[in-house]
């Protein structure tokens, strides 16, 4: 397990300036990107024990945010092509 931040742009290193350029100027893009980045600190302050919780959710919220990256890979992928 590690205690590293999954940050958007450590994920998709190739698409760094994709991702600032969709979330000025694509809504649902913006939407997804806010909701992975709560949902990525709340992970990694439960994986620092700065806010505990019991390993099936925290499991439940990873599953989460792969699923959120399954939506964010292909708004890339277009918006790159």
């Amino acid at each position: 397990m590690s205690h590293t931040p999954h940050e958007l742009h450590e994920a998709f290193p190739e698409h760094a300036d994709t991702i600032t350029k969709l979330k000025t100027s694509n809504a649902h893009f913006a939407r997804l990107a806010d909701e992975y980045h709560e949902l990525n600190r709340t992970i990694h302050r439960a994986e620092t024990n700065v806010e505990p919780m019991d390993d099936f959710h925290i499991e439940d919220l990873r599953k989460r945010r792969l699923k959120l990256l399954d939506e964010i890979s292909p708004l890339l992928r277009a918006a790159s092509a």
